[in-house]
């Protein structure tokens, strides 16, 4: 059987010159590898106790969900601004250029629920760094974070330094 790492596409150069974009497609694509990732990210938290998982729109959804599954928790999605139909908290977030807003349901998450944070790719943490915020404004405790890759160049696990986080494979680069 094929390491995770094979199942990632790389592609140099994308989107600008110096950064090689890791394609999760890839991955997804193929039944082997797409079982192997959500195998590997399990395995990492297998001792992590929690009462629901949450994931952002869209690649936290694909991985988050099977996880929920798997382990008979509720899964909680955090989306883009305006997507959600009731009454929402909202996070907003520095980007390269310029900002953006998660948003999730007020009564998706209870005081005191342990959440398991689930995502496809940490690289800065900003993203994260949001999600963790829009859970702990509900009163929700952040058991937990797990992602498919963790680009360590950008630094996003010391941006989020007090909580755990676990990837199933981590590129050195950017």
């Amino acid at each position: 059987m094929k390491k995770l790492e094979e199942y990632v596409r790389s592609i140099p150069d994308f989107p600008e010159k110096g950064i090689i974009f890791r394609d999760v497609t890839s991955v997804l694509q193929d039944a082997d590898g797409l079982r192997l990732a959500i195998d590997s990210m399990q395995e990492r938290i297998a001792d992590l106790e929690y009462d629901v998982v949450a994931g952002s729109e869209s690649r936290g959804f694909i991985f988050g969900t099977p996880i929920a599954y798997n382990n008979h928790k509720p899964f909680v999605l955090i989306r883009k601004k305006g997507k959600l139909p009731c009454e929402t908290v909202e996070a907003t977030y520095e980007l390269e250029y310029g900002t953006a807003t998660l948003e999730l349901h007020r009564d998706s998450i209870r005081p005191g629920q342990r959440v398991l944070i689930v995502d496809d790719l940490i690289a800065t943490g900003g993203t994260t760094e949001a999600m963790i915020r829009l859970i702990e404004s509900l009163g929700g405790k952040v058991a937990g974070i797990v992602v498919l890759m963790e680009l360590a160049g950008l630094k996003g696990r010391e941006r989020i330094k007090d909580y755990r986080l676990e990837s199933a494979i981590c590129y050195p680069g950017k």
